[in-house]
């Protein structure tokens, strides 16, 4: 590894946090070299914060129905990262669309997962799209965040092959398991400052990459 210390992440939640658990694990179990500083919600009742007090991990709660300006809660948003000095924000299933401004804040230190082998499937709904139009792909996404929605440069994906008569939940259950791998992945390998953000590209050992790293469902390990 290239570095001696912990990287410093903020994780940005609005639901659940199974994506969260997963980082949690990886970094208990010594496969992260991550320190979660804080978990950040838009939603009091999100169990992902729940998650964290159980780990000793910082919550805090930027409640979006508290404001009645979207840009106090643009604001709020950006202090409670700023507090923490992360080295890196993790969107984990976070549900909103961040202001230009933070996401600029953040180049280059800012991913996200998305549930689709993008370009293809950006924004809601990709699993029930995927299966309308017929598709015999899909899968998720973890990429560098841009201003623009779900459009960052792809750094890994996970794919699976849709099942005849696959049903939406099962299709998101077997891409979720792969989510819970490549994450973790993509942001030890920024730990390891093997990936970069470079003029809307990403090099990984210092060469850029023309497509995603991409890991078969069947090839797929814990390492």
């Amino acid at each position: 590894m290239n570095r001696t210390d912990r990287l410093r992440v903020a994780v940005l939640i609005s639901g659940s946090g199974t994506n969260l658990q997963a980082i949690m694990d990886c970094i208990a179990g010594d496969m992260l070299q991550a320190k979660i500083v804080s978990v950040i919600s838009d939603r009091p009742k999100a169990f992902g914060l729940q998650r964290a007090a159980s780990a000793g991990i910082e919550q805090q709660c930027v409640d979006y129905s508290r404001y009645s300006k979207r840009s106090d809660f643009d604001a709020a948003i950006a202090a409670s990262l700023q507090a923490n000095n992360p080295e890196l924000i993790v969107l984990a299933g976070y549900m909103r669309i961040l202001p230009a401004a933070i996401v600029l804040n953040y180049a280059g230190r800012m991913l996200n997962v998305h549930p689709s082998l993008l370009p293809a499937y950006p924004g809601l709904h990709t699993y029930a799209r995927a299966l309308a139009a017929g598709e015999q792909w899909h899968g998720s996404t973890v990429h560098f965040v841009t201003p623009e929605l779900d459009a960052g440069p792809g750094i890994i994906q996970y794919r699976v092959r849709i099942r005849p008569g696959e049903t939406e939940r099962e299709l998101r259950q077997r891409v979720q398991q792969g989510e819970y791998i490549i994450y973790p992945r993509a942001i030890q390998w920024f730990a390891q400052g093997r990936i970069q953000y470079s003029g809307d590209r990403v090099l990984l050992d210092g060469e850029a990459l023309q497509q995603p790293v991409l890991v078969e469902e069947t090839l797929c390990t814990n390492n």
